[in-house]
């Protein structure tokens, strides 16, 4: 830590909560991964379905998909090839944009999806909320959805130059 860092007003419940958050995230995504929902796909997998579900129409660009993943671009690309080759996606010209490219959910993939979502949020509702009652939940969301929201001004590293 530097000494700049240590003078900040926070620095340490910031870094304590970091912590928290960071530890009970990783909790529960190592069970979420041993639950049997899945089926066929991986939890990540089933991520990308779950985010274009949200997208207008199901399709979004792959580049937008990629900044709410933790997965590099090169490996996003291979996993929605191996979606498009379950039947699950498409891909395909962003119009007006000749290097972006589309992904969409398919009617397959639409199904898959909420099929799976449906047993995964029978463990969420039984992992987080048997443990906060529905104030705190809503105290969490609240306040994950402020420090999420806080990130889009702060430019990444990689695009200052």
């Amino acid at each position: 830590m530097t000494d700049n860092a240590r003078e900040l007003p926070g620095t340490r419940e910031a870094a304590e909560a970091w912590e928290s958050l960071f530890r009970a995230q990783v909790a529960l995504m190592r069970r979420f991964q041993r639950d049997d929902v899945w089926g066929d796909l991986s939890i990540r997998e089933y991520d990308v379905l779950f985010t274009l579900s949200g997208c207008v129409d199901g399709t979004a660009r792959l580049r937008d998909l990629g900044e709410n993943s933790l997965l590099t671009q090169p490996s996003l690309s291979r996993m929605v090839e191996r979606l498009e080759l379950a039947g699950l996606v498409t891909r395909g010209p962003v119009e007006g944009d000749a290097r972006g490219v589309a992904v969409g959910l398919t009617a397959d993939g639409w199904r898959v999806q909420r099929e799976i979502g449906r047993r995964h949020v029978r463990t969420i509702r039984r992992l987080v909320g048997g443990a906060l009652d529905t104030q705190e939940l809503a105290t969490l969301r609240a306040l994950t959805d402020k420090l999420r929201a806080a990130q889009a001004g702060i430019p990444d590293a990689d695009s200052d130059a």
